[in-house]
């Protein structure tokens, strides 16, 4: 089977999920396509994600013209078709909270993808993301005739679907995939229900970096790693809020916010403001191998956001036999057992998390010991990046048969 993936931007930092999806996919047997619309400018720390950029075809990265040679090329090719996917178009900007031009772009790209996957054999596309990203799918497929789906990880498909026409790509979608049950939930709200039959759940998965060899021993260090975007749906700045918390109480400890983002500059300043910069690193980007370091090193990983999908992260710490404090939103309670490995906190909760963290330094190695075990068992059975793109690689052919 070949399968042309299509991401907005890839490789990507944050993205080291599909970077995972699509090598085990091959070593399954697949071919895979790569396609983006951007990031082949996209500084990368990781030599996995720079092999990756070199594998990627980028619709936009010889400018205009290339994408204007498709837009001829697909009209020539099929008139009809070219003008009822361009209204298709039209009609989903008549839905969307995004203006007209937006759609005529992703229309133009869509020709492109639609020109690459028809080139490459390609039995089927997916995509990451209910975003452009899927709406260019969608359309390359109606061009194309190759049946297509997409993967949906919220939170800002569940945020807005109506903007995005959410409802419209799951219904001309073979197939729609969630990563968590609550992500399924989400969906079926939003889509016509003689389309629920064909919205999956398979989960993003780890490899053998993270599930492979033995379960690391806990940490006696009394630092919290924090894994990810510097953003607002994070929840960082609360962290800086809690750590002044726990110092305030006589209790030492260190914060390593691991990533960086828009927000950086604005937590740096809440820092100074609340006194905690002795206390706190901040790594900025960083590859996966020098995360897996920081998650070792630390006695916990905190993650307290207010809106997710499901964060891999808390999926890599757990299989290093790592506690886990995160909040129970979205799919997150599905994963983290609160008590079991590690601690569920209400989201927007500063006192929450501070105790959680307090209880964390004071938590006996025993207990941190099996909590660990528990989290890295519930990861090994339900996170497996082989047993999930075998699930892919299902949904894949049911929809090109």
């Amino acid at each position: 089977m070949t399968l042309c993936y299509l991401i907005n931007q890839y490789p990507k930092v944050s993205h080291s999920f599909i970077r995972r999806e699509i090598v085990e996919l091959e070593n399954q047997g697949a071919q895979v396509l790569r396609i983006a619309l951007r990031g082949w400018e996209q500084p990368l720390v990781d030599p996995r994600d720079l092999a990756e950029q070199r594998k990627t075809r980028y619709v936009l990265k010889q400018g205009a013209a290339p994408v204007l040679g498709w837009l001829c090329r697909q009209f020539f090719r099929s008139p009809a078709r070219f003008v009822r996917v361009l209204s298709n178009a039209f009609l989903l900007s008549r839905q969307s909270d995004q203006p007209l031009i937006k759609h005529m772009i992703c229309f133009a790209e869509a020709c492109v993808a639609a020109g690459w996957a028809r080139a490459g054999n390609a039995s089927h596309i997916h995509a990451h993301f209910g975003t452009n990203s899927a709406e260019v799918a969608m359309l390359a497929s109606l061009l194309s005739d190759i049946p297509y789906s997409f993967t949906v990880h919220g939170p800002e498909e569940f945020d807005h679907p109506e903007g995005l026409c959410l409802r419209t790509k799951m219904h001309h979608a073979a197939c729609i995939v969630a990563i968590s049950s609550f992500g399924r939930s989400q969906l079926f709200r939003w889509a016509a229900p003689q389309d629920w039959n064909r919205i999956a759940v398979v989960h993003c998965g780890l490899d053998d970096a993270f599930l492979g060899g033995e379960a690391a021993g806990v940490s006696a260090s009394n630092v919290f790693v924090c894994v990810g975007r510097l953003s607002e749906q994070k929840g960082q700045l609360l962290l800086l809020e809690a750590l002044r918390r726990v110092l305030d109480r006589g209790i030492d400890c260190r914060l390593v916010l691991a990533g960086d983002g828009e927000l950086r500059a604005l937590i740096e300043q809440r820092a100074k403001e609340l006194k905690v910069t002795n206390h706190l690193t901040i790594t900025g980007w960083i590859g996966g191998d020098e995360v897996k370091q920081e998650i070792l090193a630390a006695r916990a990983l905190v993650l307290p956001s207010f809106a997710e999908g499901l964060p891999v992260v808390l999926m890599e710490a757990m299989a290093l036999a790592r506690p886990v404090i995160t909040t129970s939103v979205a799919g997150i309670p599905e994963l983290v057992k609160d008590g079991e490995c590690g601690w569920l906190v209400p989201a927007g909760d500063v006192e929450s998390l501070a105790q959680a963290m307090v209880d964390c330094l004071a938590c006996h190695d025993d207990k941190l010991t099996r909590m660990g075990q528990n989290g890295r068992g519930r990861v090994q059975e339900r996170h497996d990046i082989r047993t999930e793109a075998a699930r892919l690689l299902g949904l894949f052919g049911k929809g090109a048969a």
